[in-house]
Formats: C-alpha cells, structure tokens, sequence
C-alpha cells in the first residue's frame, strides 16, 4: 500500500511531500525499494521532502539535511554529516 501511495505521487505535480514512518515495520528490501522509488520521485520531479522518522540509518541514507527534535523541539539541526559526527544534544 505504501508503495502504492508512492507511485501515485509521480502522477500529481506536487512541491512538497510530507512522509511520516514511511519505512516502518518493513524488512529491509523493502524498504531499500521504497527508498529508490522516493529518490526517483525526488530527481524526475524535483519534489522536496520532509522524512519524518526515528530511525537514523534511513536519515542517513536519504537527507541532505537534518532536524533532530526532543520534546516537541528542535535541538539540532544541519547537514547529515555535521549532525552526525557533531552531535550535541544527547538525544542525537
């Protein structure tokens, strides 16, 4: 169904796509499936996402930028790599 929802985007010119767990609960083909198919969407259409998600290897395989949030708040915030490697707040 995910993917479903996915391919139907390609369909309809839209500037922003907001994806909240998108990968959740999938195995891992899957997931690098959805992946690929959210990458295409990105470079044929130019369509900008914001990923929400909890889970840091799919932040790192997919932004360019991050925005680590605690409680509601933004605590950190910059590309993949600074976030990663500088991680200031204890919850990044």
């Amino acid at each position: 169904m995910k993917k479903f929802i996915l391919v139907r985007v390609v369909n309809i010119l839209i500037t922003l796509l907001i994806i909240d767990t998108l990968t959740l609960a999938l195995n891992i083909t899957i997931q690098a499936q959805i992946l690929d198919l959210l990458r295409e969407i990105q470079q044929k259409t130019g369509t900008a996402v914001i990923f929400i998600t909890h889970d840091l290897g799919v932040v790192a395989n997919i932004a360019d930028s991050v925005a680590v949030m605690y409680a509601g708040k933004i605590v950190k915030k910059g590309k993949v790599e600074e976030v990663f490697h500088e991680p200031i707040h204890p919850y990044t």
